[in-house]
């Protein structure tokens, strides 16, 4: 998911560093500057441009099986892309657009959600978890009554993580509930004070999703479908109902790869039951796109808890930074993007949004085995947001 499939943070010291933690924040259970026109001209129309260019990369030196992305330029103007194959079986082309499974960014739908509500005087950000679910979180040095929701949404709440990658590999079509996830959880200590420090876990995100649940009375994908997707017209975006195993538009298939040397082994249907509230949303990188311009253009949240939204804290990399269910990231041309990104078995996703409406997504159709695979893809959204 960013859901995040590794879930601890560590110091970044370097430019690789930053990249490393950008790829935590984006997995699931957890996130080069090139030249030419951004848009070919009809005397450079034969040549691929940089976007194209970072892509092709991504499959031909990389080894992703497909990569796809959507620009929108300083002018406004929309862009698609593809490269390699939709599937590796038959060799089919990548859909335009195509749906993925989009990972950690439903953190930033969940967090928008709480957000309304906070918003709507039906939550207080400074409130704790057992004001709404009382006795919900007990267990060694975890306790309820001194983790608030603020620390939940800014992953500052010390919760351990419930992902079990190698689990979810092996059976991946099975469904969880949430409270046996946030069992899993509870099994384990915490791994500080609420507050000490920031470090990311899906379980905050579970333990939010709860609460929403409780204060609306409804599902939290109907609350995500009604408040985010249905407000804002993302066409492609759903958050699936249980025992939804498929992705329901045109789309590649997704791949695992165990190391860098295994065979690739299609993981497109599966249960996102596990990463639910952390990371189940299926979306595509245009409606990624409109939504994070939305969200900084004020039409999700009031001024107030957009602002909440945004006060980050350090993320442990050079410059990057979370707020609520959303991340800043500096440009090596100045000024930063917003976003989240996310992973899951089968995709990978990353880009977000400037305040001037410039916005960039890039979606893999499998999760990188290595760092360099996804500093490369970090390095496309960086140099494209900077054309």
């Amino acid at each position: 998911m960013h859901a995040r499939m590794s879930p601890k943070s560590r110091p970044a010291l370097s430019r690789g560093g930053r990249h490393k933690v950008l790829l935590a924040v984006t997995m699931l259970t957890g996130a080069v500057m090139t030249t030419g026109a951004l848009f070919p001209t009809a005397a450079s129309a034969a040549k691929p441009d940089t976007v194209q260019k970072s892509l092709n990369a991504l499959v031909t030196d990389d080894r992703m099986p497909a990569a796809l992305a959507n620009v929108v330029d300083r002018e406004g103007r929309t862009h698609n892309y593809t490269a390699g194959v939709g599937d590796l079986r038959t060799g089919a082309k990548v859909p335009k657009d195509g749906q993925v499974r989009a990972g950690s960014n439903t953190k930033a739908f969940t967090a928008v959600v709480a957000l309304q509500l906070v918003a709507e005087k039906k939550l207080a950000l400074d409130a704790p978890v057992d004001t709404y679910l009382p006795g919900l979180l007990r267990g060694d040095g975890i306790d309820g009554r001194h983790i608030t929701i603020r620390q939940l949404l800014q992953h500052t709440s010390g919760l351990p993580d419930y992902v079990n990658q190698r689990a979810i590999l092996e059976n991946p079509q099975r469904y969880y509930e949430p409270r046996e996830l946030l069992d899993n959880a509870l099994a384990q200590k915490a791994h500080f004070a609420p507050g000490a420090k920031w470090e990311y876990s899906n379980t905050n995100y579970l333990v939010a999703g709860l609460i929403i649940q409780k204060v609306t009375g409804r599902p939290l994908g109907e609350e995500i479908n009604r408040r985010i997707v249905d407000r804002i017209g993302l066409r492609h975006t759903y958050f699936p109902t249980p025992g939804d195993m498929a992705i329901n538009e045109p789309h590649p298939k997704g791949y695992h790869q165990d190391t860098t040397d295994s065979p690739w082994r299609e993981v497109t249907e599966l249960d996102p039951s596990w990463g639910w509230a952390a990371g189940a949303v299926v979306s595509t990188n245009s409606d990624l796109n409109r939504f994070y311009s939305a969200l900084l253009d004020g039409k999700l949240l009031p001024p107030a808890q957009l602002a909440q939204m945004r006060t980050t804290v350090p993320a442990g990399g050079l410059g990057v930074r979370y707020g609520l269910g959303l991340t800043s990231t500096p440009l090596p041309c100045g000024g930063v993007y917003w976003g989240h990104g996310g992973t899951i078995p089968g995709y990978a996703t990353l880009g977000g949004a400037t305040e001037d409406g410039r916005a960039v997504n890039i979606a893999l159709t499998a999760i990188p085995a290595d760092d360099a695979t996804m500093e490369h893809a970090q390095a496309a959204v960086e140099a494209t947001l900077c054309r």
